[in-house]
């Protein structure tokens, strides 16, 4: 019992890092079955087309999905076509600053398949084949004949020493870029997350208390809702059968679910933990709205990083 204690909590603390690793592996496999059972190329004049759009396309698919199945995505999108929200939320850069870490975690499962599709080479090696630089490069003074069995090598490895003899395999090629985007994902990564936490404008201890404090409130507060729901749908279902007057409910008013919906960025003027704090803190809640002048998107990505762990990458 105490090993699995152990290794659930080890979950807990490390369920981000996992989860990106499971939809990494997913999408590896994913791209392992396409490659080997449905990807066929044609060796011919359609070679470039096909082997792009078995590299690109289903990442582009994969990062739409990254969109859609993210909740932030819906909390930073829901309303924001009405007149009045769309000037209470400010200027475009705050939207794109917002965003970013949205496409950041979008953008897991798409850069896994193209760097392990690059890796095993197949699309690639049928893109390349069938591109006319690629061609003029590795056929210079060898003639048309050349350009003829270039598009061939796909379907036929030997080929591929007798072609690019002078130069790197079409293979080769596709794996060296695979390593290198690898490690410019890393890097870009790392350089991200350090710059994140240095221009930080909380404490380490501080930021883990926002943390904790934002997975709880979002916890209570969907159980809360739930129990609210549940006795206003009662009520209602109960007056309906029984033809009686409703008893009085009390509800949040329209302009305190809205002064709740903000996305709060840390004020060191107002030190709060979300909108829902800065809502039930202020005297005059009903009228919350986020005001210009006092964001910091850099400390509100940090925090979001271990609050989309809860719902979604």
């Amino acid at each position: 019992m105490d090993k699995l204690r152990e290794a659930l909590d080890f979950c807990i603390r490390h369920q981000t890092v996992l989860g990106y690793s499971v939809v990494s592996l997913l999408t590896a496999i994913s791209e392992h079955i396409f490659s080997s059972v449905l990807f066929k190329c044609p060796c011919n004049s359609g070679n470039m087309l096909y082997g792009l759009v078995f590299l690109l396309v289903p990442a582009f698919i994969l990062f739409l999905l990254g969109y859609l199945m993210n909740p932030r995505t819906r909390h930073l999108l829901t309303g924001t076509c009405s007149q009045r929200k769309c000037r209470l939320w400010g200027t475009r850069t705050e939207y794109c600053l917002a965003l970013i870490p949205v496409t950041a975690r979008a953008s897991v499962a798409p850069l896994t398949w193209v760097a392990v599709a690059l890796l095993r080479a197949s699309f690639y090696e049928c893109a390349a084949s069938g591109n006319g630089l690629i061609k003029n490069l590795v056929c210079k003074d060898k003639g048309q004949e050349c350009h003829k069995l270039l598009v061939k090598i796909p379907c036929d490895q030997k080929l591929s020493e007798m072609v690019s003899s002078e130069f790197l395999s079409l293979q080769a090629q596709s794996q060296v870029v695979g390593w290198l985007l690898i490690a410019s994902i890393m890097a870009v990564a790392l350089i991200a997350r350090c710059a994140s936490h240095c221009c930080s404008p909380v404490s380490y201890p501080r930021l883990t208390f926002w943390e904790i404090y934002l997975k709880k409130e979002e916890e209570l507060f969907k159980i809360e809702a739930k129990k609210q729901a549940t006795k206003l749908a009662e009520r209602n279902i109960n007056c309906f059968f029984e033809g009686t007057a409703p008893a009085q409910f009390q509800s949040p008013s329209s302009e305190d679910w809205q002064s709740i919906s903000y996305l709060y960025t840390f004020s060191e003027e107002e030190q709060y933990y979300s909108m829902m704090h800065k809502h039930v803190s202020t005297k005059e809640g009903n009228n919350v709205r986020p005001r210009e002048g006092d964001q910091n998107p850099t400390a509100l990505e940090t925090v979001d990083e271990a609050s989309a762990s809860e719902s979604g990458f």
